[in-house]
């Protein structure tokens, strides 16, 4: 599974690579809200999955311990080396209770929690994808391998992989959350309600592994349409806030700015124009004291350098992300 996801991290990688210098609006509450580089959002995934992996990694601790020699509940009556045994089958330690090594089910439920995360972000990545590849967004064109038509509308183009990554999710949680509600009332020790683990953690696994292939997949062949995202990122007074922090900058307080540029905005969309689209003369109607270089905040590409925080979508700390995305991937090869 660690490989899968390493996998698609490769393909979130290779997709912002393709696209490094591509801007697109950033949203919250699915409204367009700031500019960011389309690597950002690439890397942002990119961030989930490294979470994940550790997560994984972290679970191994607790489930590759051997129970061996726990009988049925009070320990073997016969002289076993524990310790031999698991070294030679390849667990990290053995257990030390044996009560609570036949009773414990908490592995299963730890692996199938850390799977649910990633099929959290599988899903939300799915979901995205859905939204950019309609014709309303028209950010993203997905392969046909990946895609379906209608039995009815000839013009449909489904994008059938990624609503299925989305509903497999669903199965995923209802594994973790099935496996819970079989333990909580559970008396020490074993019990036969413990059969249903098998399912939950092998169906859990099988998913998980098949929908990271899949989602791959979907990467691996989808195109962005650079002269979309670009325009949808330049309108839609996506760089209010721009003027608002520079207002700021020159002293004012951010409360007094933002109502300013309220005001502004709603000035440019009665006038039909974008804010960059606004006169300086018609600035200094909303702050007289407003100065000529006001023009430059109101860049795309300002907009984009001045997030030059660490973590920020300015191009050089997407470019630094990004190679350091690579070095991550390759000292893994």
């Amino acid at each position: 599974m660690d490989g899968h996801i390493r996998e698609l991290q490769r393909a979130l990688i290779a997709f912002a690579d393709r696209h490094k210098n591509a801007a697109m609006p950033g949203y919250t509450h699915l409204q367009r809200a700031q500019p960011i580089l389309f690597a950002h959002w690439c890397l942002a995934y990119f961030e989930m999955l490294k979470r994940d992996r550790e997560r994984l990694a972290d679970a191994r601790k607790r489930v590759n311990v051997l129970p061996l020699g726990s009988g049925a509940l009070a320990g073997t009556g016969f002289a076993v080396d524990r310790n031999a045994v698991a070294a030679e089958l390849g667990f990290d330690s053995v257990s030390a209770n044996s009560l609570d090594a036949v009773s414990d089910r908490d592995f299963a439920v730890e692996f199938t929690a850390d799977c649910a995360l990633v099929m959290v972000h599988v899903s939300r990545l799915a979901e995205d994808l859905i939204l950019y590849c309609s014709q309303e967004f028209g950010f993203v064109t997905l392969s046909d391998a990946v895609s379906s038509g209608s039995s009815l509308m000839p013009q449909k183009k489904n994008p059938d992989a990624l609503e299925l990554l989305r509903g497999k999710a669903g199965r995923v949680f209802g594994h973790n959350t099935g496996l819970l509600a079989m333990l909580k009332g559970l008396p020490l020790a074993y019990n036969k309600d413990m059969q249903e683990d098998k399912e939950a953690v092998f169906d859990t696994a099988d998913i998980v592994n098949i929908s990271l292939r899949a989602a791959k997949v979907v990467l691996d062949n989808a195109a962005l349409n650079e002269a979309r995202v670009s325009s949808a990122a330049y309108t839609g007074y996506l760089n209010a806030t721009d003027l608002a922090d520079h207002l700021v900058k020159k002293g004012m307080p951010f409360r007094t700015a933002h109502e300013i540029v309220g005001k502004a905005v709603l000035h440019a969309i009665e006038k039909g124009k974008e804010l960059h689209e606004l006169s300086i003369d018609e600035l200094k109607a909303f702050y007289p004291d407003i100065d000529e270089n006001v023009a430059a905040a109101l860049v795309l590409d300002s907009s984009l350098d001045s997030k030059s925080v660490e973590g920020g979508t300015s191009r050089d700390r997407v470019a630094n992300a990004l190679a350091a995305a690579h070095e991550y991937l390759n000292d893994e090869s």
